[in-house]
């Protein structure tokens, strides 16, 4: 997590292409979305204001076709500010629509130099993610740190779920954050978390800090036991 923020930190805003890869980067951060579905995201997939991103499959290129709502993970106000500043940037003063890209491409234009080179937004969707590693592995090369692709950005998010949730349910809620099966399987027997219950539970998360919400750690692993021995789950 500080390395991740340190590279955000480092990232450079001088023009609208910076400050679009500055805030890709912090929204990989954000979300834990994965880059193919950040490449097709529309604006109007984002709620500012709910503090969620709204994963249609139906226009979002998910895992499995899955549709689920991704709350804004707790990983600080500063993360948070860079998604809003770019978000309002779109809509505000490019004058931007819903079904405008969240992220648009590269536009490339000829130059003053007569040559092919990159001349800020163009209105459209990435076709593929592949301009979004490229993204990452820039960022990271520049803060003098080893490549990190965006999928390492939900392992991240997961070991700090790990830290922070207390409670069963408050992993669960996490793990559905993620749309991640596999984290899920580990509590297969809490049951689901209802989406209102789990965007309260993430943003509760963020309000209060780790130190004040401390459990045993034998009485947490005692009630995953118990949940799973409830379910039939031989151990």
């Amino acid at each position: 997590m500080v390395q991740v923020k340190h590279v955000i930190s480092t990232m450079p805003t001088a023009t609208e292409l910076e400050r679009r890869n500055r805030a890709l980067v912090a929204f990989t951060l954000l979300t834990g979305a994965r880059d193919s579905a950040i490449a097709s995201m529309k604006l109007k997939h984002v709620d500012m204001i709910g503090g969620y991103v709204n994963q249609d499959a139906r226009e979002v290129k998910t895992k499995y076709s899955k549709t689920f709502n991704t709350y804004f993970f707790p990983v600080g106000e500063e993360i948070l500010e860079i998604v809003a500043d770019w978000v309002s940037y779109l809509r505000n003063e490019k004058l931007w629509g819903n079904d405008d890209p969240l992220f648009p491409s590269t536009r490339i234009a000829v130059g003053a130099s007569r040559q092919f080179e990159a001349a800020g937004l163009e209105r459209k969707h990435w076709s593929t993610a592949t301009p979004i590693r490229t993204i990452f592995r820039n960022a990271f090369t520049a803060a003098g740190l080893p490549y990190f692709n965006p999928h390492s950005f939900r392992n991240t998010l997961v070991r700090f779920g790990e830290q922070v949730c207390k409670t069963p349910e408050q992993f669960k809620a996490w793990s559905q954050n993620l749309g991640h099966e596999k984290v899920l399987t580990t509590f297969l027997s809490y049951g689901e978390v209802a989406c209102q219950r789990q965007g309260e539970i993430i943003r509760n998360l963020a309000a209060k800090p780790p130190s004040a919400t401390q459990t045993n750690a034998n009485e947490f692993a005692d009630a995953v036991v118990k949940k799973l021995t409830e379910a039939g789950v031989n151990l």
